[in-house]
C-alpha cells in the first residue's frame, strides 16, 4: 500500500451502497467538456438510474448495452452537461489515466450489492 494512502475503517467503507447493473442504453453525452457517455442503468429493485461516465478511451457505446458495471448509490445528483448523473460508474484508472470498468466476474442480478 502507499504510504501516502490514508487508512479508513472498513465500517466506513460499508456505508457506501455499491450496486451492479446492466447498461441499457448508452450515448455520447454531446455537451460534455471532457469526452464521456450518458449511460442509462437497470439496478434492478433501486430502479433506472443515469450516469455520465469519462470511459469514451476503450468503451464504444454500442459495446456497452448489456455490460454490468458497478456503481455508487450515495453521491448526490450531480448536472453534467445535460445528464442528471445519479451514479458514480467505477473503473480502475491506468497509467495513461484511461478508465478501465470494474465488473463482476460472472453474470448477477441486477442490485446485487457489493460487498
Amino acid at each position: 500500500m502507499e504510504e501516502n494512502v490514508p487508512h479508513r475503517s472498513v465500517e466506513g467503507f460499508f456505508e457506501y451502497h455499491l450496486l451492479v447493473g446492466t447498461v441499457v442504453r448508452a450515448a455520447v453525452n454531446e455537451g460534455a467538456r471532457k469526452p464521456a457517455y450518458h449511460l442509462v442503468i437497470d439496478f434492478g429493485p433501486a430502479g433506472l438510474k443515469e450516469s455520465s461516465a469519462q470511459i469514451t478511451d476503450h468503451y464504444q457505446p454500442e459495446d456497452l448495452v448489456g455490460r454490468q458495471v458497478i456503481g455508487v448509490m450515495d453521491f448526490p445528483p450531480r448536472r453534467i452537461a445535460s445528464v442528471k448523473s445519479e451514479v458514480l460508474v467505477l473503473g480502475a484508472v491506468n497509467e495513461g489515466g484511461d478508465v478501465v470498468l470494474l465488473r463482476p466476474d460472472m453474470p448477477v442480478p441486477n442490485g446485487t450489492p457489493i460487498a
